[in-house]
């Protein structure tokens, strides 16, 4: 696992786990890496040390299981893991013995640590290597020196914005930042520019550190200076002023870990490195026993990687693989779907009515290159490539053997039966697919058109295609296993996350995020003020407003589907979406894009709320707090969320939690809409749904297995009070 050898008197350490498919920092790695180090610090012969990976990446991180485990234990325990590896990291530096980072690959969280820890570090110049401090992605710190080493090294602010954002840079760009100090060309380059500093520095002293006249040991100096300013100075105390306020404004006060970081550096770096590692390790514990940091693991790491590598999928079906995809309809749903299957280097058949129309989709994936290239995150040389594959046509014939066809044309039953019996025949026979990505038309209904209806699946992308990553994969009563392994392998080859939902109105995602729209219409017909409605949605961590985002959806869109549901019998004219959005498409005002809906958007200025709302809608004297109103944006989605898992449409709490973060923005801080109940605890969600439901309809009540739910884990509480 951590190899040791000895080359002209340089040991050199190498990482390569057996137990786990990445080099990670955990129970079993530490002890090992620890071992390997002190035989190398014992051995006199042994002149420098060189720690690298004999894998194609350096150091990972650490292993979030380990952090998990600790998470609901006594502090005490997770202050022990943020200890252990600061005494490790710190031996490194005081131990006399120069210790280079051999930096292979991938350096992240705690792998990038080490490197910190040592006194130089070379990076081989490797194009998929990325390096950083991510831990704030999953609510956590760098809890291993790294809120103290990298300020120290490049600066407060440089620091700050590398470790708030969480950002991972290459190779490039972390020697212009001073992230590392060397890179290699080759790996055998890489050893040697290690040996010849090793070399050329045999009693290396970090800048923070001093030699103790009495001990003749290395110890952190207390009067070290920050590059750029320490705390005190202006430059300091602009980061920390501006920060603070950029960092809340940001997020709320929703995730605990940006303003522990800012505490920890602001602190850390006002005393020796020796105490200043003690305060990060407190603040460490702070956030890592925290529920934001549990839910950020549980649902946006582990969670995500396990829907990423296809949980969903059916076991029994081999693999399967779209070479030619057909996508019916070149608008912007088409064309998106079109740019990231080209990516993934599948061959696209774009059809449309005419080839006027087709060209223009395929025009959208020629912007988006140009913009990439343009940015430098696109080689140029592919360009080409990646456009060769998209082929624009008004033809049905040269759909002929698609494995996967997906139409996007408007939501309408007709049309979609029309294209649907058009493209069917043209699939690959036996083993064809064909997709549908409606977002609220049932698909058990549109696969009537279909010839097979066993092999018709829904396949709902959000917009825009290339940024939204989630992808909501939708069973008819026919759809077989078979075609929901086409399409969830499909979806992992565009690099998407596919959770999948069964068949029902509005199917998951549509219809939650509906109730986010519908509830702030609510609000609003009850005389809260806009503005507080508004800013209630941002503050409890949604991306925008209920009113903003039903502006961009297009009211005429809300009217025409809550119209659907009341001629359906699902809702009656009473609703209040129906009257709203019925109200706002007969004054002309039908969202962003007739520029004018509940917000006014002047050409060239920024968007402000509808004068007329107040006419319409008048404000009572009593206003609802900003909590109560919160509240009632919060629970409504998450209600909905319960009832849509208990109604069997969505299949696993993880795809429910994953769909509401990732498709409509959900606030990831609590761990998804299903696990909104828990993050708030059961019973309290039970108790304020009873509260919302008699104050402001029964669009609230909690369901009875809920309340049984909760009835349950009051009674275990009382049985564990009792032993006690």
């Amino acid at each position: 696992m951590i190899n040791y050898s000895i080359d002209n008197n340089v040991a050199i350490i190498s990482w390569e786990m057996t137990s786990a498919p990445m080099n990670v920092l955990n129970d079993e790695s530490i002890p090992q890496f620890e071992a390997a180090l002190q035989k190398a610090f014992a051995d006199d012969s042994v002149q420098g040390i060189i720690i690298t990976s004999a894998k194609p990446e350096f150091v990972a991180g650490a292993d979030l299981k380990m952090i998990l485990r600790n998470n609901d234990k006594d502090p005490a325990e997770m202050l022990k893991v943020s200890a252990e590896l600061n005494r490790i990291f710190r031996r490194i530096e005081t131990s006399g013995k120069p210790t280079v980072a051999a930096i292979n690959g991938t350096a992240l969280g705690g792998g990038y640590e080490i490197c910190l820890a040592c006194h130089h570090r070379v990076a081989l110049n490797n194009p998929k290597t990325l390096i950083g401090l991510v831990e704030v992605t999953i609510g956590l710190l760098p809890g291993a020196g790294g809120t103290q080493r990298l300020p120290r090294m490049i600066g407060i602010q440089a620091a700050l914005s590398l470790i708030l954002e969480g950002k991972k840079v290459g190779v490039q760009e972390a020697k212009t930042l001073g992230m590392i100090d060397e890179i290699a060309d080759t790996p055998a380059d890489l050893l040697t520019k290690a040996k010849n500093w090793i070399a050329a520095n045999p009693k290396p002293l970090k800048p923070w550190d001093e030699i103790d006249r009495k001990t003749g040991k290395i110890v952190g100096k207390d009067n070290f200076k920050v590059p750029g300013g320490n705390v005190q100075s202006v430059t300091g105390a602009q980061a920390f002023s501006v920060g603070t306020a950029m960092m809340m404004d940001k997020t709320k006060g929703n995730y605990p870990a940006p303003l522990e970081i800012m505490a920890c550096v602001y602190e850390g770096l006002q005393v020796n490195i020796d105490r200043a590692l003690t305060i990060e390790a407190r603040h460490f514990v702070n956030v890592a026993t925290s529920k934001v940091a549990k839910n950020l693991i549980q649902t946006m790491f582990l969670g995500l990687n396990e829907a990423n590598k296809g949980a969903s999928r059916p076991k029994d079906v081999p693999k399967t693989d779209v070479k030619k995809l057909g996508i019916l309809g070149a608008g912007m749903m088409g064309a998106g779907i079109a740019y990231v299957s080209a990516q993934a280097g599948i061959e696209v058949v774009l059809k449309d009515v005419s080839i006027e129309a087709a060209e223009k989709g395929k025009d959208y994936s020629r912007s988006l290159l140009k913009k990439g290239v343009e940015r430098g995150k696109v080689d140029p040389l592919k360009v080409d490539g990646i456009l060769n594959l998209i082929k624009p046509t008004a033809d049905a014939q040269d759909l002929q053997g698609c494995d996967l066809i997906i139409e996007a044309v408007f939501e309408k039953r007709e049309l979609k039966a029309q294209v649907t019996t058009e493209a069917e025949p043209m699939l690959a026979p036996d083993t064809g697919v064909f997709g549908s990505n409606t977002s609220t038309l049932p698909i058990s209904g549109l696969a009537q058109a279909a010839a097979k209806p066993e092999n018709f699946i829904g396949i709902h992308f959000f917009s825009p295609v290339d940024k939204m990553m989630l992808v909501e994969i939708i069973m008819g009563k026919q759809t077989s296993n078979y075609a929901l392994a086409v399409a969830i392998d499909y979806t992992r080859k565009i690099r998407k996350t596919p959770i999948v939902v069964n068949d029902s109105r509005g199917f998951y995602t549509s219809r939650c995020f509906g109730t986010y729209s519908s509830e702030g219409m609510e609000l609003l017909k009850d005389g809260v003020s806009p503005i507080l409605i508004e800013n209630a949605g941002k503050d409890a961590g949604m991306p925008v407003g209920p009113l903003a985002v039903t502006d961009e959806v297009a009211l005429d869109l809300v009217y025409k589907i809550a119209a659907q549901g009341v001629s359906d019998g699902a809702i009656g004219e009473a609703d209040t979406s129906y009257q709203v959005s019925r109200q706002f498409v007969e004054l002309g005002r039908l969202g962003k894009k007739a520029k004018a809906g509940f917000y006014d958007y002047p050409e060239g200025q920024p968007k402000s709320l509808w004068a007329g709302l107040a006419d319409l809608y008048p404000q009572t004297d009593n206003q609802p707090t900003l909590d109560e109103v919160k509240t009632r944006l919060l629970y409504r989605q998450a209600i909905e969320a319960v009832r849509c898992f208990e109604e069997k449409v969505v299949r696993t709490k993880l795809d429910a939690d994953l769909g509401s973060i990732l498709g409509w923005g959900f606030p990831a801080y609590t761990g998804g809409a299903l696990s909104f109940a828990d993050f708030v605890g059961v019973d309290t969600f039970v108790q304020t749904l009873d509260r919302l439901a008699d104050q402001y309809g029964e669009r609230f009540r909690p369901t009875e297995l809920l309340r049984e739910r909760a009835n349950m884990q009051m009674s275990m509480g009382r049985v564990i009070d009792a032993r006690v």
